[in-house]
């Protein structure tokens, strides 16, 4: 009969347990075997929600203390000589150590995972690698189910997507001479399972939606032939996700594997091609319900396609899933007593998720006769939510309409802007600044937390965030910082804090999503169509330039990251979404110009992430996301300064269209890479401004003066020194007071050296 599942679940817990448990064993407060077993409740409380839903193969392994790819590298004893492991397993100390570094010991890059807003801790391979196992985990959490009562299918991450997603720290090499060793070691963690007595591992592979070339197509075909041979016996479920495979597909046909999962969700085009290629005896995995989206299921187009492959290949090959791990959304909708029911009436969390899955499995099974109810009430939600006002509205449509070719453009060349800015602003060479926020104190987010709740009156709430407002403006005045922000104090998450404020937005009270590590948000749902009702951000940017005359930057999130970091309407173009958001947005520029505000910093951290994996969509994508920010900003004179801030990105692939946005001055990340993330803007010979991160904000360590001097050094090198800012990696909400004064004084003392030193370094 066909069975379900789902590819992963959110590891988090119901009241955000494991972040809890995790932040208080970083400060001390509890022991490792607490947290421990914190994880083991989450885990047992994962594997009962989806044996209880009725879900038919459950996975184990997909938890994690901070994410999926370290743990493989652990397991692997893929460990950076930094981080000396002196071949003994490592300890959550070291784990963590890897993930988040420390004064001495720079911790590991981070980056996106594929298109996502989730971060994975990238692995660093070195010419020569040796591979080992290091970590019982994967064998012990299958074991914990076992006991429970619980037979599950343990996944790990590919070899291939592990070894393509990782950095290479030597030169001199290809990562495809590491091939055969870390083989071996997959090799080794599948001998384990087998002896374990388990019947399927799935192995992700998303890695197969890339653009492959065929040293890397070869490789597959050498790692899978290489299992079947030396693994007989143990099935393999070959996952992939995220989008079609594509040209990768015929690659797919040929590798020995009895199970494959396929996204039919983000590419249910590639069904056709599947079913002519796939032999019969393949175990086909449908992912038919997003896993990446909190929109319900319509189940008469789920159906379509499982229909499909039952018809050609009958249902007893057949496993109804997830298009991918469910860690993308949130836990459960029944935590959401307060949302409008129509709204609530079409969302689907993880947990609902299980039931749909499992909705649909007893569908196939039995026939659509047997879910007769549960087909109605679907077709209900759907008709009432294309019939809902609340999602349409004419005026913002009409207004879409009249968009004119010069809306998407400055004035003036960036060359005219830079000098007449120049000479407004009177700035010193390496000017320094933030990225926007300032540490987010207990007092603040407990007078956020009691103003939205009723509990403190707005007159008050405005009293203290003012205050507040005033201390950061006159601590970066004590520091010497040269461009100002006002800290944000009042912002919940870059993102949720202006949906709050927008038509077309909502919001959930435990919709809760891991970025990294402990860092969780809580993404807006774009339901509808997008409006400003009022100004979102002038009154506290006046208040804010009033106190000084130094520039204070206006802080707005720009459209791309907005959209990326919000749950979006799939009803629409996510296009049509975005260029919504940028007309909302342009009139807040305008307004903050009219205010007085000459800096304007619209941040974009996510417009990378949102590229898609398939390069033949790059330049559509590229074309409108460049477009939306052009749309916020260019409604500007040429004396107002635009600036955007990105992080955590690879521009190489995107550097033209990052100067296509014209932003007058550009902050990104840079101080993990150790400034190597600016070679792209050497090699294209980026023309505008830009002030490269000089240290690394996720990380509790503090750089010293000469740290950052050493990167400006080499930022010196590869760009023109009269177009090089200072300023952190990222906004420092995270942080505490005492350590990121310590880090801006240190910053302002480099910058001053460089500016003592006259020529190129």
């Amino acid at each position: 009969m066909a069975q379900s599942s789902v590819l992963g679940y959110p590891r988090i817990g119901p009241n955000r347990e494991l972040k809890k448990a995790t932040e208080s064993f970083w400060k001390g407060e509890i022991k490792e075997s607490d947290l421990e077993q914190k994880a083991r409740e989450i885990r047992l409380l994962n594997w009962n929600t989806q044996k209880n839903a009725g879900i038919s193969i459950i996975s184990s392994n997909d938890f994690s203390f901070y994410d999926q790819m370290l743990d493989m590298s652990v397991l692997l004893g893929a460990i950076p000589p930094r981080f000396a492991a002196d071949g003994k397993s490592i300890d959550l100390h070291k784990y963590f150590l890897m993930a988040r570094g420390l004064q001495s010991v720079p911790a590991m890059e981070m980056t996106k995972w594929f298109d996502t807003n989730y971060h994975y801790i990238v692995p660093e391979f070195y010419k020569n690698q040796k591979f080992r196992i290091s970590s019982n985990k994967p064998f012990s959490e299958y074991e914990e189910a076992k006991a429970a009562g619980i037979k599950t299918r343990p996944v790990i991450i590919g070899p291939l997507t592990y070894l393509l997603l990782g950095k290479l720290k030597e030169s001199g090499f290809s990562r495809f001479s590491l091939l055969e060793p870390l083989l071996e070691v997959y090799k080794e963690v599948l001998f384990k399972f087998k002896q374990l007595d388990v019947e399927w591992v799935q192995i992700d592979e998303p890695a197969l939606i890339m653009n492959l070339n065929s040293e890397a197509k070869q490789a597959f075909l050498d790692a899978y032939r290489y299992f079947s041979e030396k693994v007989p016996g143990l099935k393999i479920m070959l996952t992939t996700y995220f989008g079609p495979l594509s040209d990768n597909i015929s690659l797919i046909s040929q590798l020995p594997v009895p199970g494959l999962h396929l996204d039919f969700v983000r590419a249910p085009e590639q069904l056709s091609k599947a079913l002519s290629l796939l032999p019969k005896s393949t175990v086909l995995s449908a992912g038919v319900v997003d896993g990446r989206n909190i929109w319900k299921s319509e189940f008469s187009k789920a159906l379509e396609v499982l229909e499909v492959i039952v018809k050609s290949r009958g249902k007893e090959n057949l496993i109804v899933s997830s298009s991918c791990s469910l860690l993308h959304v949130p836990l459960d909708l029944d935590l959401e007593t307060n949302m409008e029911p129509d709204l609530k009436s079409w969302l689907s969390f993880a947990k609902q998720k299980l039931r749909e899955i499992v909705t649909l499995q007893k569908a196939v099974e039995h026939g659509r006769q047997s879910v007769l109810k549960e087909l109605a009430e679907n077709e209900t939600v759907f008709k009432t939510r294309r019939e809902s006002k609340k999602v349409f509205v004419q005026s913002v449509r009409e207004r879409l309409k009249n968009i004119s070719p010069a809306d998407y453009s400055r004035k003036s060349l960036f060359r005219i802007r830079q000098k007449l800015q120049r000479e407004k602003l009177k700035l010193p060479s390496f000017p320094t600044t933030t990225i926007g926020s300032f540490p987010q104190t207990p007092d603040v987010r407990a007078a956020r937390a009691k103003y939205k709740s009723g509990e403190l009156a707005k007159d008050m709430y405005e009293k203290l965030m003012k205050e507040k407002i005033k201390d950061a403006i006159n601590r970066q005045n004590e520091i010497g910082i040269d461009v100002l922000v006002h800290g944000e104090p009042e912002r919940n998450d870059m993102v949720e804090y202006f949906g709050e404020m927008l038509d077309g937005f909502a919001f959930t009270k435990n919709g809760w999503v891991q970025s990294y590590g402990s860092r969780y948000v809580k993404p807006p749902i774009i339901f509808g169509d997008v409006q400003r009702p009022r100004k979102m951000t002038v009154e506290w940017i006046k208040y804010a330039q009033s106190l000084t005359e130094k520039p204070v930057k206006g802080m707005l999130t720009g459209p791309i990251t907005i959209l990326q970091w919000s749950f979006v309407r799939n009803d629409q173009d996510r296009s049509l979404t975005a260029r919504q958001i940028a007309l909302v947005l342009r009139d807040e520029v305008q307004d903050l110009e009219a205010a007085g505000i000459k800096m304007i910093q619209i941040d974009e951290p996510a417009i990378r992430e949102g590229l898609p994996v398939q390069k033949s969509e790059w330049q559509t994508y590229l074309k409108w996301a460049v477009e939306c920010f052009r749309l916020t900003s260019s409604g500007v004179k040429d004396e107002t300064q635009i600036h955007t801030h990105m992080c955590y990105s690879e521009f190489n692939d995107i550097i033209e269209a990052i100067a296509e946005m014209d932003a007058d001055v550009i902050s990104i990340e840079a101080s993990r890479s150790q400034m190597e993330l600016l070679d792209a803007f050497k090699a294209f010979k980026y023309p505008n401004e830009i002030g490269p991160g000089v240290y690394d904000v996720h990380s509790p360590s503090v750089p010293t003066q000469e740290d950052m001097e050493n990167l400006l050094k080499k930022a010196v090198k590869v760009l023109p020194r009269e177009n090089i800012w200072v300023n952190p990696d990222c906004g420092l909400k995270t942080r505490g007071w005492e350590e990121t004064t310590m880090a801006l004084k240190a910053m302002v003392q480099a910058a001053k050296a460089m500016r003592e030193c006259k020529v190129s370094v």
